[in-house]
């Protein structure tokens, strides 16, 4: 069984007044097959925990450990975490001009593998995706999110999931500037990896929504760069009824 352990977990990062601490000691397990949901207020560090996870060098790690399947991380590249079986979709995916969409995905699947996967198959598994995910068909000719929407940006995101078969994926608010047909469109296709391949699913989301269509086994309150409460899915109903006031003191 794979594990993503995440075990107090400090990290800050640089500002103009000096370093400052946004992860203040978090402590989480997620075991391959899970779908797991953090939810919490703006500035409470959800964001800075996929970013730390996927190693971003603006953040600093200062103390704890990343395990993934008992490994520390933590000095890895991010692009060695990428190959160990992470992935992150960002919240704000960057634009790559000169780089098509065909290019960049056959790259980075020849990069995590270790070896160009074979023409043929891979064409027809990427148009595959793509009609399930509803892109068109001169998408995979288009420079890396250059003019996309902000749905479209999204379903590459979700795309390159699906393609890479990674054996954690870390969604940051993957549901952000989403309508209602995206939202489900992308929604599916998180479901079909997560069921064809057993992916545990780090879900990082303002809102309930999205856990509509995909459906957490745990559910976990961020609030002040640490893990507040956890519990099932019904502690997602809470917060939409109640929200985080009982947890700002």
């Amino acid at each position: 069984m794979s594990n993503l352990v995440i075990k107090n977990l400090h990290v800050s990062v640089e500002t103009e007044q000096g370093e400052k601490e946004i992860l203040k000691g978090v402590d989480l397990t997620i075991n391959d097959g899970e779908i797991h949901a953090i939810m919490g207020p703006n500035g409470s560090g959800k964001s800075t925990l996929a970013y730390a996870i996927a190693g971003h060098p603006k953040y600093t790690i200062t103390e704890g450990e990343v395990l993934l399947d008992g490994e520390d991380i933590v000095e890895m590249s991010a692009d060695e975490r990428a190959r160990a079986g992470l992935f992150l979709a960002m919240q704000y995916p960057v634009e790559v001009a000169g780089v098509s969409v065909s290019n960049f995905l056959r790259s980075a699947k020849t990069a995590v593998s270790g070896q160009a996967p074979k023409l043929r198959e891979w064409v027809q598994e990427v148009k595959e995706v793509m009609g399930n995910l509803k892109v068109a068909e001169d998408f995979a000719s288009r420079d890396v999110n250059v003019g996309f929407s902000g749905g479209e940006k999204k379903r590459l995101e979700i795309l390159q999931m699906e393609l890479l078969k990674p054996k954690f994926a870390v969604l940051d608010e993957t549901d952000s500037g989403l309508d209602v047909d995206a939202l489900r469109l992308v929604s599916e296709g998180v479901n079909r990896a997560h069921a064809a391949n057993g992916n545990g699913v780090l879900l990082i989301t303002h809102y309930t929504r999205i856990l509509q269509y995909i459906k957490p086994d745990f559910v976990h309150v961020f609030v002040a760069g640490k893990v507040a409460e956890s519990g099932g899915p019904e502690l997602a109903e809470k917060l939409e009824a109640e929200g985080y006031a009982a947890y700002e003191n």
